[in-house]
C-alpha cells in the first residue's frame, strides 16, 4: 500500500470495528457508501467528490462507538434520555477524526448527516445553506438503508415504501434536489443490487433462531459455519438452486467464534477504489 492507501485503510478499519459491535447492521456502512456513490455519480459530481462522499457514507456512524450496546440494540422505543445519547454520535465521530490526516474528506458527512433542510436536525440545527452536499447525500442514503434493513424492533420495509417516505419528507428531512435524484434511481431499480446485501453479490441472511442479520463472507463456502452475533446461534451454509442459504445446527458459537470481525478483503477493495478515484481527481 502507498501512503494514501494506508491512511484510507485506517479509516475503513476503524469504522468497520464500530459496525461490528451491532449484530443488526451487517453491511450497513457498505450499503450507505454504495448508495452515496451511485447518487453522487448520478448527480454528475467529479471522481474526487464521489470518492469523498462514498468515504463519508462509510464513516458516518463512527461516533456510535460511544453509544452503549443496550441503546443501539434496544427493541423498544427509546426514552428521551436515550435519544439524547444517540444524538451525541455525530460530534463524537467528528472528534475521533480530528487528528487524522484525511479528516477533511469525511468530517462534514460524519458531523452533519442528521441535520435537516428545515433546520430541526442535530447536533447544531443547521439551516440548509450550511449543510454540505456530502451530508445531504449521506442523510438520504443512511435513512433509506435504515428503513429497508431489519432492526431489533422491526423487519426491513419494501423499497417502494421507503422511497414513498423519502418523497413525503423532501424539503423537511431530506434535501429536495438530491432526494428527487435518489427517487429516480430507486424507481429505475438502480439500488436493488445494494439493498439487503453486505457486499457485491452477497445477500444478507436472517438468523433462523432470532432474525438478526448473518453475514456470509466471499471466502466462505458450502458447509462452512456462520454465527449470529445477536443470539450466538450457529448455522451452516448450504446451497439452494445454486444460491447460498443457511440452516441452524442447534449449536452455539464459542466466545472466539462470536468475536466481532472485520471483512479485510472488502476493506482492501474499498481502499483501492477510493484511492483510485481520489488520485483521478488530482490528475
Amino acid at each position: 500500500m502507498n501512503e494514501l492507501e494506508h491512511l484510507l485503510n485506517s479509516l475503513f478499519i476503524m469504522a468497520s470495528m464500530v459496525e461490528a459491535r451491532d449484530p443488526y447492521t451487517g453491511g450497513h456502512l457498505w450499503r450507505v457508501s454504495q448508495f452515496c456513490r451511485v447518487l453522487a455519480e448520478r448527480g454528475g459530481l467529479s471522481p474526487n467528490q464521489v470518492a469523498r462522499i462514498s468515504l463519508g457514507g462509510f464513516l458516518h456512524d463512527l461516533g456510535k462507538i460511544a453509544v452503549p450496546d443496550a441503546i443501539l440494540n434496544k427493541a423498544d422505543r427509546l426514552t428521551d434520555g436515550e435519544y439524547e445519547i444517540i444524538k451525541t454520535h455525530p460530534d463524537v465521530g467528528r472528534r475521533l477524526l480530528i487528528d487524522h490526516p484525511l479528516a477533511t474528506l469525511a468530517e462534514s458527512a460524519v458531523f452533519a448527516h442528521h441535520e435537516r433542510p428545515d433546520g430541526t436536525g442535530y447536533p447544531r440545527q443547521l439551516p440548509l445553506d450550511q449543510i454540505s452536499v456530502d451530508a445531504r447525500i449521506v442523510s438520504i442514503c443512511d435513512a433509506f438503508d435504515a428503513m429497508t434493513s431489519t432492526r431489533p424492533y422491526r423487519k426491513g420495509m419494501q423499497i417502494e415504501r421507503a422511497l414513498d417516505i423519502i418523497r413525503d419528507y423532501l424539503g423537511t428531512q431530506f434535501d429536495t434536489e438530491w432526494g428527487k435524484l435518489f427517487l429516480e434511481l430507486g424507481k429505475a431499480g438502480k439500488l436493488d443490487h445494494i439493498v439487503g446485501h453486505s457486499e457485491p453479490g452477497i445477500p444478507l441472511h436472517d438468523c433462523p433462531m432470532c432474525g438478526a442479520s448473518i453475514v456470509i463472507r466471499r471466502h466462505q463456502h458450502k458447509g462452512d459455519h456462520v454465527y449470529c452475533r445477536a443470539c450466538g446461534a450457529e448455522a451452516k451454509i448450504r446451497l439452494v438452486e445454486g444460491d447460498a442459504a443457511i440452516e441452524a445446527t442447534g449449536q452455539r458459537g464459542t466466545p472466539a467464534q462470536l468475536e466481532p470481525e472485520v471483512d479485510t478483503d472488502l476493506v482492501r477493495e474499498l481502499v483501492k477504489e477510493s484511492a483510485a478515484l481520489l488520485n483521478l481527481g488530482k490528475a
